[in-house]
């Protein structure tokens, strides 16, 4: 027997944002049912999961327009069939879902993220796979995040932000974090620029989805790598519908002979601290580059990691024409930021800020103020010395336990950044790198950033793991290679 009782009512204005409820799909006469039915419905297909609250009955009767006695009617169908249960002051909760027929599941990956060819999702697959271990390179110490600082900058600025602060703002940026970025690069890279001239991004990689929109539009289709050089960078590349053809790397850095031989118009470069092998560009390429009549996009990913050796300028600060700067905060702080910022040459700028504000309007406004205040501050300096110390501690750890465990190894770019690249005599460093999973250690095969054959070899993280974690990583792989 029905315990409520339906009522005339203007279907046509009736209605709720509590999952879409829209009282002109219901059938004349019956509202009970036909509400039970719905929010079976919804726990089915998971909008409604198990642990879900359902909303207060007068809140919904309320939205619905109808008497308070058809949704408690519903509820009440829904706790008698086991799928809700009354917890008094607590409400209604969701605590199981109907029986329905299973979805057929997606065509499974492999076991292993190094089971076939690298492929556009394999940095979400290498990620996801459990390890006890990371020596993934590009990841800082994450549990240095300056949570303390943080937290009174944000304070700080949003004791003086006033309301028309939080509409819309310029899609290059906050006035505040553009001097600040100008102050930052001057100061750290040796870059001069107004900071009317610095766009805001969500990180290198949108700035290379930034670029490539503008060069794709000038008729470019393609965009020269070095090789070795970031598997991730490359694969953005590609699917933005660039080419990357690869320009080789020895002691000195890309070799702009062999740029020039490609005739390439655009080439992506790490100049400071080359991805993975970790050379710097000298000054003969430098000056080689000066003289070759091509635009070039310097990712300046960790250059401020530096432990070994001198400064070295950004190629910005010496032809500024010529180079787009990118850089980002990902190294120093924390990648979940997303904020970075881009400086373009003047011929480009204005095709660039338009596809910034196409693509998102700009940025988030108080993250930009917090950096800004950060960077203003001084305090993001002293984060800087202070992972920097960390760091280099944790370098060299790795270098020890490598010189102890791995002696025939040899390694590559110790004096700045973030990871080491080792190579060796041997088997395919893809198979070495998979059964290090396996025993819980998780690294990446240098060949995975190669396009042209070499030597096999390993890239090895170590800012994110504590030197405990080094050691133990480093003699488990001691094993797998040998």
């Amino acid at each position: 027997m029905s315990r409520s009782k339906d009522v005339p009512l203007d279907r046509t204005k009736t209605g709720s944002d509590f999952l879409q409820l829209h009282l002109g799909d219901a059938p004349p006469g019956g509202l009970a049912d036909w509400l039970a039915q719905r929010l079976r419905l919804a726990i089915s297909d998971g909008r409604l999961p198990v642990g879900g609250k359902l909303p207060a009955t007068r809140v919904l009767a309320e939205d619905l327009r109808v008497s308070r006695g058809v949704v408690v009617e519903a509820y009440q169908r829904l706790i008698e069939d086991g799928h809700a249960d009354g917890r008094g002051r607590a409400g209604t909760v969701v605590v199981a879902a109907p029986a329905s027929p299973q979805p057929r599941e997606p065509a499974a990956r492999p076991s292993s993220p190094f089971a076939a060819a690298p492929d556009r999702d394999i940095f979400d697959a290498i990620r996801a796979a459990p390890a006890r271990i990371d020596l993934s390179p590009g990841v800082p110490d994450l549990a240095a995040f300056p949570r303390a600082a943080w937290l009174r900058a944000e304070r700080a600025v949003l004791n003086t932000l006033s309301p028309a602060d939080f509409g819309y703002g310029d899609p290059r940026g906050t006035p505040a974090l553009r001097a600040a970025v100008a102050n930052w690069v001057a100061r750290g890279r040796g870059i001069s620029v107004d900071p009317g001239e610095v766009i805001v991004v969500a990180g290198v990689a949108q700035s290379l989805a930034l670029l490539a929109a503008v060069l794709r539009q000038r008729g470019i289709s393609e965009v020269a790598v070095e090789d070795p050089s970031s598997l991730g960078a490359r694969q953005h590349l590609n699917h933005l519908g660039l080419r990357t053809p690869p320009i080789p790397v020895d002691a000195g850095g890309l070799r702009v002979d062999a740029l020039r031989e490609s005739g390439a118009p655009v080439v992506l470069m790490t100049p400071a601290h080359q991805f993975p092998n970790g050379v710097v560009l000298d000054g003969e390429r430098r000056r080689e580059l000066m003289r070759w009549d091509g635009l070039i996009i310097e990712d300046d990913y960790d250059a401020e990691h530096r432990y070994d050796r001198p400064p070295v300028p950004a190629l910005r600060s010496m032809l500024a024409e010529s180079v787009c700067y990118t850089g980002s905060v990902s190294k120093l702080l924390a990648p979940a930021l997303r904020v970075g910022w881009l400086l373009v040459p003047s011929e480009y700028r204005e095709e660039v800020v338009a596809a910034k504000r196409c693509a998102d309007l700009g940025n988030a406004v108080l993250p930009q103020l917090v950096l800004a205040h950060l960077m203003e501050s001084g305090e993001l300096e002293r984060q800087l010395r202070f992972v920097r110390r960390r760091h280099r501690q944790r370098r060299d750890v790795m270098i020890e336990a490598l010189r102890t465990h791995l002696p025939e190894a040899t390694v590559h770019g110790a004096a700045a950044g973030l990871h080491l690249m080792i190579t060796f005599d041997g088997e395919s460093d893809v198979d070495i790198a998979a059964r290090a999973l396996e025993e819980g250690v998780k690294v990446q095969p240098l060949s995975w950033h190669s396009q042209v054959s070499g030597p096999p070899g390993l890239v090895l993280g170590y800012a994110a793991s504590t030197p405990t974690e080094i050691v133990e990583g480093i003699e488990l792989l001691s094993g797998v290679v040998r």
